[in-house]
């Protein structure tokens, strides 16, 4: 792994935390703490777009998605606009169900009504009758139960560990738009297209040009949080026309940046 710098917390931040999970309001470009936990645990912005960075890359967390973190994992979440983060924290008997990797998973109505009755005012500032540890333990089986029955989203982007490929990865987070070919790409790291392609593959189990569609839809989804509209977020991400930006979103996504803008402001 490269070295990073460490990210600072954010002072612009309102917490609320409980032994079971969290609530955490950061204004657009909030950091949390590198940290680790004994339990795992469940992200879901309510309004906002999350990134939630761990040694195995990085899983963008847009409305109407979850991110699972396993215990023991080292991360760091940010803010993508103002977002209202919530956290769940998982009981070892719950997280085996789930897997044991960073994952993001796409969320039913019913485990976003589970998610927010786990972390609205019953929790934890008195102005709600709290809810009995059995209830909330029948909650939390639900909200696992709907993810088990939710397909993983491709949201994860997967850190590279050659240092030819985290050298590429740099350079394109650095300018999503960059239209550079693998050929080119490798004349600059000193590596053939050839001997990158089989790295893509064998380490992260996908071609360049699907990791640098994911790289520049995560790019997308960050730039819409920060209310870009569809025409300029396609340029920057280095799509040459918005119609073929909005098929590419569409496909990752499951709906189209418009409608994606729509329902995140809701």
């Amino acid at each position: 792994m490269p070295a990073r710098r460490q990210p600072r917390p954010s002072a612009a931040v309102t917490s609320q935390v409980w032994p079971s999970g969290g609530r955490h309001l950061w204004q657009s470009g909030g950091t949390s703490a590198v940290q680790s936990h004994e339990r795992g645990h469940l992200v879901y912005a309510a309004s906002g777009v999350l990134a939630v960075h761990t040694e195995r890359g990085t899983s963008i967390v847009p409305a109407n998605r979850v991110a699972w973190t396993p215990a023991g994992f080292t991360h760091h979440h940010r803010a993508h606009g103002d977002t209202d983060m919530r956290i769940v924290f998982l009981a070892p008997s719950l997280a085996r169900l789930v897997p044991d990797h960073p994952a993001v998973f796409l969320a039913s109505g019913l485990a976003r009504e589970v998610l927010l009755a786990l972390t609205g005012p019953h929790n934890h500032d008195g102005t709600a009758p709290g809810r009995s540890r059995s209830a909330r333990s029948r909650l939390l089986r639900v909200l696992v139960d709907e993810l088990r029955e939710a397909p993983e989203q491709p949201l994860h982007l997967p850190e590279p560990r050659d240092d030819r490929l985290q050298a590429i990865a740099r350079m394109l987070q650095e300018s999503p738009a960059d239209n550079a070919t693998l050929t080119e790409l490798g004349k600059t790291v000193g590596a053939s297209s050839r001997t990158l392609s089989r790295l893509f593959n064998n380490e992260l189990g996908m071609t360049f040009y699907e990791w640098r569609t994911q790289l520049r839809v995560h790019h997308a989804l960050v730039l819409l949080a920060e209310g870009h509209d569809t025409i300029r977020t396609a340029s920057a991400c280095g799509w040459a026309n918005p119609s073929s930006f909005i098929a590419a979103f569409t496909t990752i996504i499951g709906t189209t940046p418009g409608r994606y803008r729509t329902s995140a402001d809701t």
